[in-house]
């Protein structure tokens, strides 16, 4: 089963603009005041709603499992914050890190036996 995250951003159409155009997520509107952003099967919703009583921040990272991180990688690194290079990790991935608009670290990986 798949997990979703609600996040709060700090503005919807920097949040739109940043994961469609930097990110090359899939982009669409849900309900009012939410936006959702895809890639594969991955999925975030994010909302400028404070439902929280709390800035949009997060003490750790999102992890995306993709099938070609370096392909991805390849697209987004002159476009996107990365937070850490692309690299084999000892715990088994391949992974690259990004700092997106609103301060959220997100991780791309895949299995380092898959890449």
């Amino acid at each position: 089963m798949p997990l979703v995250a609600l996040l709060r951003c700090n503005d919807l159409d920097l949040t739109r603009e940043h994961y469609r155009d930097a990110l090359g997520f899939e982009v669409s509107e849900t309900a009012e005041g939410t936006l959702s952003v895809r890639l594969e099967d991955c999925r975030v919703v994010f909302t400028a709603q404070d439902l929280w009583a709390a800035p949009a921040a997060c003490s750790g990272t999102f992890y995306f499992h993709i099938t070609d991180v370096e392909g991805y990688f390849a697209k987004v690194q002159d476009k996107a914050r990365i937070a850490w290079p692309l690299q084999d990790m000892p715990y088994g991935s391949r992974e690259f890190g990004v700092r997106d608009c609103n301060g959220y670290h997100l991780a791309f990986a895949q299995s380092a036996a898959a890449s």
